[in-house]
């Protein structure tokens, strides 16, 4: 079994982050607005800096791409912000300082390199804050291909499921299962078969301005989806697809910003969990989503994650449509 232990420690920090995170928002969290004015929280903090935490200790030569740094944390009128997001770590790491944690949130500022993490410790945060889907994504990269993917979604409930939390775990080459954050044992998953017409919806984000929700509109019913679409904050919409529960996941790039290229910790660990359970990722024109060349795919635009049967009608009708 390959990447044993990197796959251990990555379970355990995504648990513990889930934790946290689902420890704030048990307290009505409030959000404050980033220079690219989307929101953060003391829960991005305090993921992150356990996370990085674990994996600093382990793997001491691994730089992490994260989508959080400290910056804002230090300046002199946050600081009643920093000792909740200190507070809540303690809560897991009962002797964490202020300067630990922002020093554990600032290890995630490193760069892609021959072999990397990338790091978002809340994918959704939208959603974490209207008490929604959000995801803590984790994956590690080794020369520019996925080789273990982590999606923890402490709010998501697939069908069968006797209550909300789900951990989805990636392996290159040795499949894709789900875990109950609950307890329980773990759970192969595959993708939805081109024959469950029940499986036959896509998903999509909640969020118009991340997407082109016309056109995925359009070419889902160009493949035969008539079905309103799931739209689900984070990359839970992944976690879905890899469970068969829908069999297909668009993200065009939206009108208003035709040029945008994806961060690669919005997709990486979720691309694995799908392709891991038989399904196909690539960018909107059937290129492989390339993580080799930093914290953007500058070369891909817009995503596409299927079951992989109806992958090449869908490039078909982009192409079309």
């Amino acid at each position: 079994m390959a990447y044993e232990r990197e796959k251990a420690i990555a379970i355990e920090a995504a648990i513990a982050a889930a934790k946290l995170c689902q420890n704030v928002r048990a307290d009505i969290p409030a959000a404050i607005e980033k220079s690219d004015k989307s929101p953060v929280t003391v829960a991005d903090y305090g993921s992150q800096a356990l996370v990085c935490r674990a994996l600093a200790a382990a793997f001491p030569d691994d730089p992490v791409v994260g989508e959080e740094d400290a910056a804002m944390l230090r300046q002199a009128d946050q600081g009643a912000m920093l000792n909740q997001v200190t507070d809540y770590v303690r809560a897991l790491v009962p002797d964490a300082t202020p300067e630990q944690v922002t020093t554990w949130i600032d290890r995630g500022n490193g760069e892609v390199a021959a072999r990397y993490w990338t790091l978002d410790p809340i994918d959704g945060t939208k959603g974490f804050l209207r008490q929604d889907q959000y995801a803590i994504a984790l994956a590690l990269v080794e020369n520019g291909d996925l080789k273990l993917g982590i999606l923890g979604c402490p709010a998501l409930q697939l069908t069968g499921m006797s209550e909300p939390g789900a951990l989805f775990v990636a392996v290159r080459g040795e499949g894709t299962v789900m875990l109950p954050l609950a307890g329980g044992e773990p759970q192969p998953l595959r993708v939805a078969s081109a024959d469950d017409p029940s499986t036959l919806r896509f998903a999509e984000s909640v969020e118009s301005g991340h997407g082109n929700q016309s056109r995925q509109n359009a070419v889902a019913q160009a493949v035969g989806i008539t079905a309103d679409s799931v739209r689900v904050d984070s990359q839970a919409k992944y976690g879905i697809v890899a469970a068969g529960q829908a069999a297909l996941y668009l993200r065009l790039p939206s009108p208003k910003s035709p040029d945008y290229r994806e961060k690669i910790w919005d997709h990486a660990a979720g691309a694995l969990v799908v392709e891991e359970a038989g399904g196909r990722v690539t960018d909107m024109h059937g290129q492989p989503l390339d993580f080799s060349l930093g914290a953007k795919l500058v070369n891909n635009q817009g995503i596409v994650a299927s079951n992989g049967v109806i992958h090449e009608q869908v490039l078909a009708a982009l192409r079309e449509n």
